[in-house]
């Protein structure tokens, strides 16, 4: 049985908003990458990555450091001369892994904003990852403090200073750190016991940001895994990380090669004010945390359950990106065991269950196409009328049905007479069933579209096609289907071009095709939406 062909080619990106520009650039990696390990698509993935080769290094330099005033730059120094086996090393891979954590998640945030991610049934994962970026900058900043070399001294005046603009410190705590005699090894405990808490917390605040999430990625692709290592390990070697000189809080540093990533900050709150630094990071956070509802916006519908169609099988549960479909004993005393559940705060209204549901066949006879859970505002009975009137226009040869995503390209821009186009919330609400509907009624092949591979809106879309095209995942496409009569050809929401020309390709290869069946093996009443 020949495999059904898969176009994937770079965006041709007309547009020069700031989203338009990011697909341009996400474009060039996949160039370079390929559309499934694109970094870009795996910032959230290599974040957790980095997470735990910062954690897993910072063990290892703890076993040997002196977690004392007067031993703890003695100690960093023998560690940093590979007194500590692989010392130096887990020193530097430990200094870099810090600093690419910090960039992936910036530009994570930014990438979400970009994309619309942080508003509807979004406002959860996008809330939770604010405190995220705080922590992780302190998680940093505590590190520079533990070598105790001029840079720490800076640093741990400065935050003194900004600390100490608030009004809730009886005395100033700056004082702690005005002559080499005051900060004893209590101190430094403390500042040790931070650099351990902060990133724990760190871990469960990031376990509460993909909580609402099926399948989050939290591993990148192997080829990631591996180039990062790499990276980071050629860093190491090459550009090895040395301390400046050990503190001495009877002299001011003059000139320090700081950390711009996480020290920053410091140079910003001297240039200004320790109260304008608040100012800005409290009004950062606070408009990054509204954003999900600036400016208001109203949620689609939920999906709902027919119990008089829903036999408790449990694949809109299974296929849910969101965990918004649970299942529960059956309450219409139906002799079923189980009945779905869809919990409308989480829910997505993307349609990936009703794709999933084995009911959103459009082969069964019913006058009115119902399926045990679908979507209010585009239910598949809907979907079924459309293609019928789509199919019933077409004229010439070859004639192409088009599926199509409102999150990707418009398929709108792309019909004509020999081109039906339908548009789904998510190409994952594609019941293959359609798509072998659409040829046996007279279409010479079928094209699925949608958001770029790896890139789907609601993060499952374009694996649940794939897998159900390719007969991995219930519901399949049956196998007597001519798969050389399907196309797939992901493309974003700037890629009409790229579309286009998989579509002309598509007819090329339609052309060499002997015809297999006479048009119009399915004949139905042809109904309107009124």
């Amino acid at each position: 049985m020949p495999a059904i062909a898969l176009t994937s080619q770079p965006a041709s990106v007309l547009a020069w908003s700031p989203s338009a520009l990011l697909a341009r650039v996400e474009a060039i990696f996949d160039r370079a990458f390929g559309p499934c390990a694109n970094p870009w698509r795996h910032l959230g993935a290599l974040g957790f990555y980095l997470f735990f080769v910062v954690v897993g290094t910072g063990v290892w330099l703890y076993a040997a450091f002196d977690t004392s005033v007067a031993g703890a730059y003695r100690s960093v120094e023998q560690i940093t001369q590979n007194a500590w086996p692989l010392g130096g090393f887990s020193r530097s891979v430990h200094r870099y892994a810090s600093d690419a954590f910090a960039v992936v998640v910036a530009l994570h945030v930014v990438r979400e904003w970009l994309n619309g991610h942080a508003k509807g049934f979004r406002w959860f994962s996008w809330l939770t990852g604010v405190p995220l970026v705080g922590l992780v900058l302190a998680s940093g900043v505590g590190g520079f403090w533990l070598v105790w070399d001029r840079v720490a001294q800076f640093s741990l005046i400065a935050t003194t200073e900004w600390l100490d603009a608030l009004p809730f410190f009886g005395e100033p705590l700056v004082r702690n750190f005005v002559a080499n005699g005051v900060v004893t090894n209590r101190l430094f405990s403390l500042l040790v016991f931070l650099h351990i808490g902060i990133p724990l917390f760190l871990l469960l605040a990031m376990w509460v940001h993909v909580k609402r999430i099926a399948r989050p990625r939290t591993l990148p692709p192997r080829s990631l895994v591996l180039g990062v290592a790499a990276a980071l390990t050629l860093l190491a070697l090459f550009a090895p990380v040395r301390s400046a000189a050990e503190a001495d809080l009877n002299v001011a540093p003059a000139r320090l090669a700081l950390d711009w990533l996480y020290l920053g900050v410091h140079p910003l709150q001297y240039a200004t004010s320790p109260a304008t630094l608040w100012i800005a990071v409290l009004g950062a956070s606070l408009a990054l945390a509204l954003l999900p509802w600036l400016p208001p916006t109203r949620r689609a519908p939920a999906a709902r359950v027919d119990l008089a169609n829903c036999n408790g099988c449990g694949r809109c549960f299974d296929d849910c990106p969101y965990v918004a479909v649970t299942l529960r004993p059956r309450t219409d005393g139906r002799p079923l065991p189980r009945e779905a559940v869809v919990d409308s705060q989480l829910c997505a209204s993307c349609g990936i269950c009703a794709g999933a549901c084995p009911s959103s066949t459009p082969f069964r006879s019913t006058e009115v196409l119902r399926s045990g859970i679908d979507l209010p505002q585009r239910p598949i009975s809907a979907v079924r009328e459309e293609l019928d009137v789509a199919l019933a226009s077409l004229r010439g040869t070859p004639a192409l049905v088009v599926f199509g995503c409102d999150c990707s390209v418009s398929v709108a821009a792309v019909q004509g007479s020999d081109t039906a186009t339908i548009s789904l919330p998510c190409t994952g609400m594609l019941p293959p069933s359609f798509v072998e509907y659409a040829l046996r009624a007279g279409a010479d092949g079928v094209l699925v579209t949608g958001c770029r591979e790896g890139d789907c809106a609601y993060r499952l879309g374009d694996r649940w096609t794939l897998e159900r095209f390719a007969g991995h995942r219930a519901p399949h496409l049956r196998a007597n289907v001519a798969r050389e009569r399907i196309r797939i050809a992901w493309s974003g929401r700037f890629d009409a071009p790229m579309l286009r020309a998989s579509i002309d390709r598509f007819r090329e290869d339609l052309r060499a095709l002997s015809p297999d069946r006479a048009r119009g093996s399915i004949k139905r009443k042809v109904t309107s939406h009124a």
